[in-house]
């Protein structure tokens, strides 16, 4: 049965079904709608948005009700104006509280038509699972408000450019982080518009984000895209530093140190036409082979991107590692379920937690579900702070 929830928030209850609306309670026997949202608490019921790769209403309504769906749409661009002109915030609102209610049967029944178009229309991509665990890890986190403040953060207000930088940031209307999972073909994230801009703010202002808990517990991969390498080439994960292992295994013949055996594998890595690396222990040719299909690369995630031979190498890598710290929030968030403590935020293959000092146990069972992926056991970096600009190594 196909259905639209009528507001974005998990504590606004309310839905369209069968050209009626329910509120408080959700009817049993739903099982698609367009997008999910918070109050959408059944894991069975399926996204149509998922399967357009997330187009817009608009991109993927049939030609025959593009005309009506163009009015309804204006009408809906109005109310959002009003509210904008009222002061009223959406995120403490709810939306069928605001508007007319035969706006909204309209509005909806519009929406189940595109619905059932577009799963008609548009099959099921192989990694619907892996999109749907990820838009719902995204959506969480969507509504959960950073701690942006300048206290303690003195040092940064000597210079004017900053200075304007980290006023525009504290004064910033959005303190939440609104990712787009469809931002890039690879998968990695990138924010909409009107995000808190985690991906792109200078690190050395990084400090005027403050946990909401007790502390910022960040964890990353020692060498994420060259770890990926090296397990897309078949070969095992080493326990110590990726580039000291490097130094010994690629250029142990003529004795470098680490810094230079860093600089030369990366200069290899990033060149599609350098073919040093196609050797016993990293294997280009391997990987090309293994996932690129003529027109396109098939991930171990199981994404499909059109792209050419020139290009399916780095397309590969940069999609899977992107696709793997996905997939490792989203476990790290279950850990986390039932607790004071969340994910705050993702930057590339670093994911931050905000951990309340009672869950401070967690942390190495964190580590070691983040250190574990389905390509292997990848060495993990584990820092923590009391803000985001200052987090020092934890030895666990």
């Amino acid at each position: 049965m196909i259905f639209q929830t009528l507001d974005d928030k998990s504590e606004c209850v309310g839905v369209y079904v069968d050209g009626k609306l329910h509120f408080d309670s959700m009817p049993a026997g739903l099982s698609k709608t367009w997008k999910y949202t918070g109050s959408v608490q059944d894991s069975s019921i399926e996204y149509a948005w998922l399967r357009c790769g997330g187009q817009k209403l608009q991109d993927v309504c049939p030609e025959y009700l593009k005309d009506d769906f163009t009015e309804l749409q204006k009408t809906f661009k109005a109310y959002l104006k009003s509210f904008q002109i009222a002061k009223i915030d959406l995120r403490q609102n709810c939306f069928f509280d605001l508007v007319p209610s035969d706006f909204l049967l309209q509005f909806c029944e519009m929406r189940n038509k595109i619905t059932e178009h577009v799963f008609a229309n548009h099959s099921k991509p192989q990694n619907y699972d892996h999109l749907d665990r990820a838009y719902k890890l995204i959506h969480k986190i969507g509504y959960q408000k950073l701690n942006v403040n300048v206290d303690g953060c003195r040092s940064l207000m000597t210079s004017t450019a900053d200075r304007q930088d980290i006023q525009k940031l504290v004064k910033n209307k959005s303190h939440y982080v609104d990712y787009n999972i469809f931002g890039t073909v690879t998968g990695r994230l990138t924010t909409n518009k009107d995000s808190f801009p985690v991906l792109t703010m200078k690190s050395r202002l990084r400090s005027i984000v403050k946990p909401t808990n007790d502390w910022l517990v960040s964890f990353d991969y020692n060498g994420a895209e060259v770890r990926t390498f090296l397990a897309l080439s078949g070969v095992e994960q080493p326990d110590e530093d990726i580039h000291q292992w490097n130094m010994k295994h690629l250029y142990g013949d003529h004795p470098i140190d680490r810094e230079e055996a860093k600089v030369r594998f990366f200069a290899s890595f990033y060149n599609n036409e350098d073919n040093s690396l196609n050797d016993s222990v990293y294997s280009r040719e391997r990987v090309v082979g293994d996932y690129f299909y003529g027109d396109r690369v098939e991930t171990p995630f199981k994404r499909k991107i059109k792209v050419d031979q020139r290009r399916a190498f780095n397309y590969i890598i940069q999609s899977t590692t992107a696709d793997l710290t996905i997939d490792r929030a989203v476990e790290l968030d279950k850990i986390l379920e039932d607790t004071q403590s969340h994910v705050a935020f993702i930057v590339h293959d670093e994911i931050v937690l905000d951990i309340h000092e009672n869950d401070r146990y967690l942390i190495p069972e964190l580590k070691e579900v983040f250190q574990n992926n389905k390509l292997g056991s990848f060495r993990a970096n584990v820092k923590a702070g009391k803000n985001y600009g200052e987090l020092k190594e934890l030895k666990l």
